[in-house]
């Protein structure tokens, strides 16, 4: 795929969805990394239910340490995995207070050695919650960009090298959200909705459906 396909592509997508943003509900830092942490193996609406009830009681580090392990899990038990979450979570809210006064770390590093918090989660935070130009590659991304030939590679972290060198970068900044919309409505794994998708004659994707 050549930059120029590459440049409309995002183009299109910027048209269609201006202000793309996560589908996660979350008001500080914190309660964007509480939310991403809660989301493994999870839906986002699972996850905005859970937290719903949680954050008016604790959305904090301080705050969650106060609740206890018990009362944390009282609160997010309709989440899969919750037991290892919340302890996770916990670990997690006595790192940030103990070395980075209750406040989320702004580098990867850092983030990264917060218990539950991998490259994905990591990336997620510095573009989502401070606005770096990082692309978080889920199985969403993944597809979508090996499937339209946007960034082809064998795994995540080749995909995610590749759409940092490939995506222009005015579109850096946002290109992880409207990849993962696309992936989630319109590039769907099973059967691609080709028909109602907005850059399917910019697609290379060789055997589309759904078309006319």
């Amino acid at each position: 795929m050549n930059a120029q396909k590459r440049y409309e592509i995002f183009a299109r997508l910027r048209e269609h969805n201006p202000e793309p943003t996560t589908e996660l509900d979350w008001a500080t830092p914190f309660e964007l990394l509480t939310a991403v942490l809660l989301s493994a193996q999870a839906t986002d609406v699972g996850v905005n239910k859970a937290t719903a009830r949680l954050f008016p009681v604790a959305n904090t580090p301080r705050a969650i340490l106060d609740l206890g392990l018990d009362g944390l899990k009282e609160h997010i038990r309709t989440i899969g995995l919750y037991n290892t979450k919340a302890e996770n979570l916990m670990k997690t809210c006595r790192i940030l207070v103990e070395q980075h006064g209750g406040e989320v770390p702004r580098t990867r590093a850092a983030l990264e050695a917060l218990p539950g918090v991998g490259r994905k989660t990591a990336n997620v935070i510095l573009n989502t919650a401070f606005g770096e130009p990082t692309i978080a590659v889920d199985t969403h991304i993944f597809r979508v960009a090996n499937r339209t030939g946007l960034a082809k590679g064998k795994d995540v972290v080749e995909v995610e090298r590749k759409l940092l060198r490939y995506v222009p970068k005015e579109f850096l900044k946002d290109a992880h959200h409207w990849l993962i919309l696309h992936g989630r409505y319109t590039c769907v794994a099973r059967r691609p909705r080709c028909g109602s998708c907005v850059i399917e004659d910019l697609c290379e994707y060789p055997d589309k459906v759904d078309i006319g």
